[in-house]
């Protein structure tokens, strides 16, 4: 009897890649929290803080290396039926 092994694929950082009209890449912060394996947002939104002020002690623009992207909630009160 042989044994199968299964070979599992993680995702990587370039199979999330994205590039946009001028050829730039970037990448996608709900896309990155799963595939460094985050399961709460929260926690890893404090790891984009991080990086975020890494960016200003370097005398980087944080503006020109992280974009706002807000994810879109729809709010309101359901009718009740």
């Amino acid at each position: 009897m042989t044994n199968e092994l299964e070979v599992s694929r993680k995702t990587t950082f370039e199979d999330i890649k994205h590039i946009d009209k001028f050829g730039n890449e970037y990448w996608e912060a709900r896309e990155l929290q799963k595939v460094l394996e985050y399961t709460q947002w929260r926690k890893f939104e404090g790891v984009i803080n991080k990086a975020k002020k890494a960016c200003e002690n370097s005398n980087y623009k944080v503006c020109d290396y992280f974009a706002y992207a807000g994810k879109i909630v729809k709010t309101g009160v359901s009718e009740k039926e």
